[in-house]
């Protein structure tokens, strides 16, 4: 029988989300890749230092147990296949369990989220993001100078939303950005009860919710956030297009503009998603954080 990956919430990574390879970047130079593999292979045995996202992929491999897998991690890295070597081997030495990989040599890697059935991608890399995320996939930049993740909730897996244009549709961020809050609040307030269209990232927040049902003696619980600019009386169509989702999170902040960071530092995510710049750059300074291309915000 043919493996699958079907019952299991897979996430896609690249190396540089993972691991600290800034270093190492600042060096590469896509038109002469040679000096970056030559220092890769010269620490093939140098075990790499954790990246950004490295607490989440160590929190979300522990669903797994001895006789159940829910989790797969699958590296996606412009890397050659010589630095899959070190990769491995940092991951290894870490204690992460990652088992698949795909490595292309500076070629598009997002072609491959297809066949994964990738539930996340997260890269440094800002065109494989936009692609991800053009094909349906919902995808981050990694800020790999955020601060690092909390460890103040080693059982819990914690991870933070914006609404509009990530797990909402930008249909009302775009009312706000062509006639302005008092427009945003009418029109909201007439619409409450029709639901929001999905956002790139309800398929998320869906796997999320499927896995904690799945979670069973991995001990490991999962808390979820959203973390809005709304504020009452626009509150209420963000709640009720959850509810007519069958889906939930845990936590939710109306903060009517007030800055996300120190929100998100007292709520201590393990990753937190917005699809504007100045947010994330804001929430990076707390919390390990990524950008989310998508909706009016990020048109060019």
């Amino acid at each position: 029988m043919a493996i699958s990956l079907d019952d299991k919430l897979v996430v896609a990574i690249s190396s540089r989300a993972l691991f600290d390879f800034e270093e190492e970047n600042r060096i590469f130079d896509a038109a002469d890749p040679k000096p970056y593999m030559q220092l890769q292979q010269q620490r093939l045995k140098e075990p790499a230092k954790p990246g950004v996202a490295f607490p989440l992929v160590h929190k979300l491999l522990r669903f797994n147990t001895d006789t159940a897998r829910r989790v797969e991690v699958v590296l996606l890295s412009r890397n050659d296949p010589v630095t899959a070597l070190r990769i491995f081997h940092s991951a290894q030495n870490a204690g992460l369990r990652l088992e698949r990989g795909v490595f292309t040599q500076g070629r598009d890697p997002f072609k491959y989220l297809r066949p994964l059935g990738a539930h996340l991608f997260l890269s440094a890399n800002e065109q494989d993001v936009n692609e991800a995320l053009q094909l349906g996939f919902p995808a981050a930049r990694v800020l790999t100078a955020s601060m690092a993740a909390g460890m103040n909730y080693p059982g819990e897996l914690r991870i933070a939303f914006d609404g509009d244009a990530v797990l909402f549709s930008d249909e009302a961020e775009r009312v706000y950005q062509t006639d302005g809050l008092a427009a945003f609040q009418t029109h909201e307030s007439s619409k409450a009860a029709l639901p929001l269209s999905g956002g790139p990232f309800k398929p998320l927040l869906a796997a999320l919710y499927q896995l904690q049902q799945q979670a069973g003696i991995s001990g490991m619980r999962i808390r979820t956030a959203l973390v809005t600019a709304r504020s009452a009386p626009a509150h209420e169509r963000a709640i009720n297009t959850l509810m007519n989702w069958g889906l939930a999170v845990d936590e939710a902040m109306f903060l009517g503009g007030l800055e996300k960071g120190p929100f998100l530092r007292e709520f201590e995510p393990d990753f937190f998603f917005d699809d504007q710049t100045g947010h994330v750059d804001s929430a990076s300074l707390h919390v390990p954080s990524g950008h989310v291309s998508s909706g009016i915000s990020n048109l060019r």
